[in-house]
């Protein structure tokens, strides 16, 4: 139990690698409020932690996590609902297609909005709870590896995903003094609601060429790396990131081929 006695809030924690991270959380000993547009499925799985005799609070808290007023009553909301909030991770994102010089300004602000504009607005409303209750804590920013390989038609999205990384560092300079911890994690290829469409037989063929462990990761596998950082297992560890993705970033090598001979 190495989350005992500490509240958590997961954004887009109804479904996806926000579920898994949120139950993660409370199988750690946490008490999570799960915020998300999501209603009916944040219910669930807020009242699936209740029901797994867990004796943990969970509470769904409805949010749209690009409007800053509605961030600023969940979180107040979450420290009534919790006693407190200790953890915080933003993992709530969207995505969309089309090269970049087709995107609409109304596409581009959408994604900014929701993917960068709410890890700030959480991050924010959060850090001052954290501050003024003098405890320390965890803020916890879901990257991706596309904040550093390029994704083709998926340009607003990166661009988020590599601003969180960003933000993320000067957020950890600046709140170290009070021994808040802010690092990220990047997931590779996984398996959620949002991109299991993607993964045809084609794509996971070439996925399978391009990561050397040959697999897709499940939501729990990505999970186990955010209770690690909500952990005093990683209470030296800030601005960092977190990279979960069976070894596709850091491989050069080029499929089916070899540059020498045996």
């Amino acid at each position: 139990m190495r989350l005992e006695g500490k509240n958590a809030i997961v954004t887009g924690g109804a479904a996806g690698i926000g579920k898994a991270i949120a139950i993660a959380l409370a199988n750690e000993g946490a008490n999570v409020a799960i915020a998300d547009v999501q209603m009916e499925k944040a219910e669930a799985v807020a009242a699936q932690i209740r029901a797994d005799g867990l004796a943990r609070k969970s509470v769904a808290i409805k949010c749209d996590v690009g409007d800053s007023a509605q961030v600023d009553r969940m979180v107040a909301q979450a420290v009534a609902d919790l006693g407190g909030v200790h953890i915080l991770v933003n993992n709530a994102a969207i995505i969309s297609d089309g090269s970049f010089w087709n995107v609409s300004d109304e596409t581009w602000n959408r994604l900014i909005r929701n993917n960068l504009s709410s890890v700030f607005y959480c991050s924010r409303a959060v850090a001052r709870v954290l501050i003024a209750q003098k405890q320390g804590g965890r803020i916890i920013n879901m990257s991706s590896i596309h904040a550093t390989l390029s994704e083709p038609s998926a340009g607003p999205y990166t661009a988020a995903k590599g601003g969180i990384e960003a933000l993320s560092r000067t957020m950890a300079t600046e709140l170290a003094p009070y021994k808040v911890n802010v690092n990220c994690v990047a997931p590779g290829a996984t398996f959620s609601e949002l991109t299991t469409p993607m993964y045809t037989e084609a794509v996971k063929q070439a996925l399978f060429q391009r990561v050397p462990m040959k697999e897709i990761a499940q939501p729990e596998w990505i999970a186990a790396g955010v209770v690690f950082l909500a952990s005093d297992e990683s209470r030296y560890m800030t601005g960092q990131v977190l990279t979960i993705d069976g070894g596709y970033v850091m491989d050069g090598s080029l499929p089916g081929a070899k540059y020498w001979t045996e």
